[in-house]
């Protein structure tokens, strides 16, 4: 029997969903990080200048992730089955990797600003850091809908995250600096801005290796989904079976189901596509049905 194929609507993918919240985020975000690096360079402090590096890299992110969902819009085609999905993945991996390489930076210039501290102007360096604030906790709020959907997006609100913690941070230094005139707390909040960001980057990180490396999305239980499959009557042996994630929202399955009588092998396709869609969450699947008597005669597998 052929093999079984059941796709989800194209309603497009989880991204796509917010692309006018993600894009108004990026003008946000775009827009106050050349006042961050106007202020950073006009105070003197690190932590504004960290702070506006993490804001560059959000609207690099931002942008990034309205690309991908730009050519993940575009149809499949011969060479490229699939269409563009996957850049929003390749897009999240970027942002990733961008992120953990400012963080050395930013740790560097620290380390810098330890040996020889620079003078501090607190009252400037605090206004742009309140404004700040504001900036981010308003991105926040437009991504928030999105992260629990999308890598992309949560890239994106991880980095809107750090942003505002960064900017709470920067609010804490001026305010020492203007009651004390201890410049040292600067490069100490910008260290910790860069250190902050980098467990939750990591987690973006192997998010998206593994899903370029086609592991099985962690929702997913391949082995109760393999008992469930051989649940169904008259299957006798379930293998090659294979579920992995093309972009956020949009998981893949693939598999060979052996019947001992291939006379029930339609309605076992329909009882197994079902149950994909309900019990697993998997609509893009393909299930290829096998005679159990064949493969004992031929002894080896043969599919019909």
């Amino acid at each position: 029997m052929g093999a079984g194929h059941s796709h989800g609507g194209s309603a497009g993918t989880a991204a796509g969903r917010h692309k006018s919240r993600l894009a108004a985020a990026f003008g946000l975000t775009f827009a106050f990080m050349l006042a961050e690096v106007i202020g950073g360079l006009w105070t003197g402090s690190l932590a504004l200048l960290a702070d506006a590096a993490h804001m560059l890299t959000d609207a690099g992110g931002l942008a990034l992730a309205l690309i991908a969902i730009r050519f993940a819009e575009k149809p499949a085609t011969p060479q490229r089955t699939f269409g563009y999905v996957r850049m929003e993945i390749l897009s999240a991996l970027a942002n990733a990797v961008v992120l953990l390489l400012l963080t050395l930076y930013i740790l560097y210039e620290a380390y810098q600003r330890f040996l020889d501290p620079p003078p501090i102007l607190g009252g400037p360096m605090l206004a742009v850091a309140v404004v700040g604030l504001i900036v981010n906790l308003i991105s926040m709020k437009l991504l928030a809908g999105g992260s629990s959907e999308s890598l992309n997006v949560k890239g994106a609100y991880f980095e809107v995250l750090s942003d505002m913690l960064g900017s709470l941070g920067v609010i804490i230094a001026a305010v020492i600096v203007m009651a004390t005139g201890w410049t040292l707390a600067d490069p100490i909040v910008g260290a910790g801005i860069g250190l902050f960001i980098v467990p939750r980057t990591w987690i973006l990180l192997k998010q998206a290796v593994h899903i370029l490396m086609e592991g099985t999305p962690p929702e997913v239980d391949i082995a109760r989904l393999e008992k469930s499959l051989l649940a169904l009557p008259g299957v006798t042996a379930v293998h090659d079976l294979h579920v992995w994630t093309l972009t956020s929202g949009l998981d893949a399955m693939s598999a060979h189901i052996v019947m001992a009588d291939m006379a029930q092998g339609r309605e076992t396709l329909v009882q197994a596509s079902r149950l994909l869609a309900e019990e697993f969450g998997l609509k893009h699947t393909t299930i290829q049905i096998e005679d159990e008597a064949i493969r004992r005669t031929d002894g080896h597998e043969q599919r019909l």
